[in-house]
């Protein structure tokens, strides 16, 4: 059965008020941006950066698994994550190298997240480039395999004596600033029509209880 044929009655089991909500939010959803999580292993970090992504229309999440496996907590992601698309790389390879590769034949730079000394000020950060902003653990950041591998660096301001901030802090601030601006340049920076289409079918079988045995019945 076709996608059009599959959603048309699939749509019959959601409200209208939640299709509208579906299709307002996609147009806010962007792919311009990306965020990469690097052995992230504190499942309220990773949780809270997802939720983040959410908020500011963030569709695809990178988890790098070398040393530790990435989990979400729903109590603090608060169900984002069932919103977003992951894509997850914990092979016996270089995982790192694999998720910088997928990457960049999707065109994106590499920015590592990193008080670098040839770091760029986020004030200063062009956002006209499709960008993967990559966040490490707090204390040793992102690895060595990043760092060679970065196209740039990225760093917020600081003035106190403390020299970093929590991931998720972080995440948020940046996102916040980054896709700000790029809503207010004239960058393409929305989903396609065939990715909106995707997105939110997806969304909608998200939606339905059941949907297995729903989706089996009909093409019986």
């Amino acid at each position: 059965m076709k996608d059009t044929k599959l959603l048309t009655y699939l749509e019959g089991f959601v409200t209208d008020k939640r299709k509208k909500l579906f299709k307002k939010i996609l147009e806010n959803r962007t792919r311009h941006f990306t965020v990469v999580l690097e052995d992230i292993y504190q499942p309220h970090n990773s949780s809270a950066v997802v939720r983040t992504c959410d908020i500011f229309g963030v569709q695809d999440i990178h988890v790098i698994e070398n040393k530790y496996v990435n989990k979400v907590s729903r109590y603090v992601a608060k169900g984002s994550q069932k919103w977003l698309d992951f894509y997850r790389y914990r092979s016996d390879g270089d995982n790192t190298k694999d998720c910088i590769e997928n990457l960049r034949n999707k065109g994106y730079q590499i920015i590592a997240t990193t008080p670098h000394n040839d770091s760029c000020l986020l004030s200063d950060f062009d956002i006209s480039k499709k960008t993967a902003f990559v966040f490490g653990v707090e204390k040793e950041g992102v690895s060595d395999t990043i760092l060679e591998a970065a196209d740039g660096f990225l760093k917020i301001p600081m003035v106190g004596f403390t020299e970093s901030l929590n991931i998720s802090v972080a995440a948020a601030i940046i996102l916040q600033d980054a896709t700000t601006k790029l809503r207010n340049s004239e960058v393409d920076w929305q989903l396609s029509s065939k990715e909106k289409e995707i997105i939110y079918l997806n969304w909608i079988e998200k939606s339905i209880k059941s949907i297995d045995k729903i989706k089996a019945l009909l093409l019986e």
